[in-house]
């Protein structure tokens, strides 16, 4: 007679009947599995932390010179003392030394691809005129982006109430463990669906990365309030796709849910839209069918829109005079540049899923000219793990001859033929068998590319490869890989073609970014590829060739910031001379773009966890650190220190240091008290335009003077601070 808990693991209970016993598992219970509440740490997950990277012959913009060509990392010797500069090629024979501490001051130079830009001489005013020509033409862009922002933010939104008990119940049935960049996303929207103003928020995330069960928590918060939710996709396929994952999670809520698309029948669709008008319907899915005049809502509070680079200009207009008023969440994986732009410059706001769901592994990916036998044993490979294939043929008029010679390949395979301009219900059915295996082999268009979810799927084959955009080859990866096991992908171009310069770096650039969590990568080759182009007009497209993307973008930010009153001016950063070798050797690390990557992390340092962050990477990654690698780490610490004291320089010259502070700033007769009494016979301080203080080094090493001027500084710190 007793109640008996037991801690096992069960798929299911079970029912023994000669004993009179029933055993429930936790999925009876609680009506799904329960997930997984640790974390393992991802093993082939990355996340990103620099959109680009530096290589030599690259052309960047030094901010203060102009536009020249990065040579790479030389390790000069002046006056005794080793250090690395970053060579600039500029016009001539014009060659610039940039300190490895000034790495900040150089930008990689995105512009307009196949024109390469004017090179600038060296101390001309040239470079000068130009950045305040474009500083002129940002300014007014500013002004409209603002108005544009003020506009939003006056509108008057619907306030959502903060979560239910339902909703926190809602959430906890997830059968998986978010991921913790899914967790602050989540809580980044529902504090805008809070606020009273309308929400119109990015959320960036790689392909299989849980935008979805963030757009459906959104939309379930919606409904709890009574209002409506609507969610935009592209593809007819997606929409199916959608509308099964969403009915799937709202199983038990008596939410109502239908789908608009191709696939229902005109009185299907007339019958969900009456219902959509009465406000019998809380969340409705559809392609572009969702925009037209005959669509009407009750109450409107959601609206997510699904890859929104998909749809034309004009859609976007009707999209925009849908969603006034109206919370906005729009879903990417690979944002369109114009879109990344906005949010980069703050006129969006922004919510990044950078991290990778657990055990997902990077896709295996091929790019090789057509080759039967290797096709054939791919296929093979596949089948003889009992998975399925995609094989994308992006020709409608000759893809059934491609079926024929495939099957001619491959005998032993089932293959299915779909695309967009089949019968809407026989596409469906299509699909539907596939998706339950009944064939091996589905030969498509494209209509794959966005948002379809069958992880039995683990080999992708893209034939002519090349007459694909990077995006667009991005997206069709991302339809594999989406389980623990491993998939592979084959970008195929025709044997003996030559391709065009564009094919080439596209087909380079998926070769290159197979980890996990490429897609801003991705967003920003396809940048540089096509050119930053139309930023806010076609008028724009000049000036950004002139300066480059990433200048334009922060010229962009400061005028934003200067009209709103942001601005603060920041003091110049200090500049240390002192006689010692502090610089990576070329033993300690050979590759220049390593060092570029380690240099840059070198000047970011700001705090003392900082400094033991970049120590333990360079351990881990190089081994013991020689003593000009620890000097570099000091000097770090010490600008960082010298940063915070307001110090403009310090010069080391034979047996004196002076430490020179900005103009103005005094730190109190009593820190100087203080600072002569403490250092007594080895400080003097002057007082003057510029407040000097002087340290006497003399029979002291390298590593004593460095230590004499961090116990300097950290009292003139601690003395400012009190």
């Amino acid at each position: 007679g007793n109640i008996v808990i037991t801690i096992g693991s069960l798929q299911a209970g079970f029912e023994l009947v000669d004993t009179k016993m029933v055993v429930l598992s936790d999925t009876e219970i609680f009506g799904r599995r329960a997930k997984q509440r640790h974390r393992k740490s991802v093993e082939e997950g990355v996340k990103i932390t620099k959109f680009e990277e530096l290589k030599p012959g690259d052309y960047v913009v030094h901010i203060n010179h102009g536009i020249g060509r990065y040579l790479g990392v030389h390790t000069l010797e002046v006056a005794g003392v080793h250090k690395d500069y970053l060579t600039l090629q500029y016009a001539g024979d014009d060659k610039l030394y940039v300190p490895t501490e000034q790495v900040g001051l150089l930008q990689k130079y995105i512009g307009v691809e196949g024109h390469d830009p004017r090179l600038y001489k060296l101390g001309g005013a040239d470079w000068a005129r130009v950045k305040k020509k474009v500083k002129e033409s940002v300014q007014d862009i500013a002004k409209g982006l603002l108005k544009l922002y003020a506009e939003r933010e006056a509108v008057p939104g619907f306030a959502f109430n903060e979560d239910t008990v339902w909703q926190k119940e809602f959430e906890e049935s997830f059968p998986y463990q978010e991921t913790d960049d899914q967790l602050r996303a989540i809580r980044e929207i529902k504090k805008d669906m809070q606020r009273p103003r309308p929400m119109d928020r990015l959320l960036c995330g790689d392909v299989g990365y849980g935008k979805t069960e963030v757009a459906i928590r959104a939309a379930f918060k919606a409904i709890m309030d009574g209002k409506q939710a609507a969610v935009l996709v592209p593809t007819t396929i997606l929409a199916q796709q959608h509308h099964r994952t969403f009915m799937d999670r709202f199983e038990g809520t008596g939410a109502s849910i239908e789908v608009v698309s191709r696939f229902q029948s005109a009185a299907e669709q007339k019958r969900a839209l009456e219902r959509l008008k009465e406000g019998k319907v809380d969340i409705i899915i559809g392609t572009h069918r969702l925009l037209s005049k005959d669509v009407k809502f009750k109450d409107l509070g959601l609206l997510v829109v699904d890859e929104e680079q998909r749809f034309g200009v004009v859609q976007k207009e009707r999209l925009k005079e849908i969603s006034k008023g109206v919370d906005v969440l729009t879903l990417t994986a690979t944002p369109i540049p114009r879109t990344l732009h906005m949010a980069l410059v703050g006129v969006r706001d922004m919510s990044v899923i950078e991290t990778p769901p657990e055990n997902r592994f990077p896709v295996r990916t091929y790019v090789v000219e057509y080759e039967e036998e290797q096709i054939r044993e791919a296929i093979l490979r596949e089948l003889g793990r009992e998975g399925q294939v995609y094989f994308v043929y992006n020709r409608v008029r000759t893809i059934d001859a491609m079926a024929q010679h495939l099957s001619e390949l491959v005998p032993e395979a089932r293959i299915a033929v779909a695309h967009g301009q089949m019968d809407e219900h026989r596409l469906e059915r299509l699909m539907m068998s596939f998706l339950e295996q009944e064939y091996d082999i589905l030969l498509c268009t494209t209509i794959i590319e966005t948002g379809m979810d069958i992880p039995n799927v683990n080999t992708l084959i893209v034939y002519d490869a090349d007459h694909m955009g990077l995006s667009q080859l991005y997206q069709l990866r991302g339809r594999v890989g989406r389980t623990n096991r491993v998939a592979y992908a084959y970008f195929i171009y025709r044997r003996d073609k030559i391709l065009s310069e564009d094919a080439e770096k596209r087909l380079q650039a998926i070769r290159e970014f197979t980890e996990l969590g490429s897609g801003f990568k991705i967003a920003m080759r396809d940048l540089e590829i096509r050119g930053a182009g139309n930023l806010l007009g076609p008028e724009q497209h000049g000036f950004i060739a002139s300066v480059g993307f990433e200048l334009y973008c922060k010229l962009l930010e400061e005028s934003i910031k200067e009209l709103q009153g942001e601005v603060v001016q920041q003091p110049p950063e200090p500049v240390l001379d002192l006689g010692l070798d502090a610089y990576l050797p070329d033993d300690f690390i050979a590759d220049s773009q390593q060092k570029v990557e380690m240099y840059r992390k070198v000047t970011a340092i700001q705090d003392e966890k900082d400094i033991m962050d970049v120590t333990e990477e360079l351990e881990d990654r190089f081994g013991d650190l020689p003593l000009p690698v620890v000097n570099l780490l000091v000097v770090a610490k010490l600008k960082n220190l010298a940063r915070r004291c307001a110090a403009a320089s310090i010069n080391q010259q034979r047996d004196l240091t002076t430490i020179k502070l900005h103009s103005g700033i005094d730190p109190g007769d009593g820190a100087v008290a203080y600072l002569t009494t403490q250092y007594r016979g080895r400080l003097t301080v002057t007082k003057g335009r510029q407040l000097q203080i002087r340290l006497r080094t003399r029979g002291l090493s390298d590593s004593e003077v460095l230590g004499f001027l961090e116990s300097v500084l950290s009292d003139l710190l601690q003395r400012l601070e009190s």
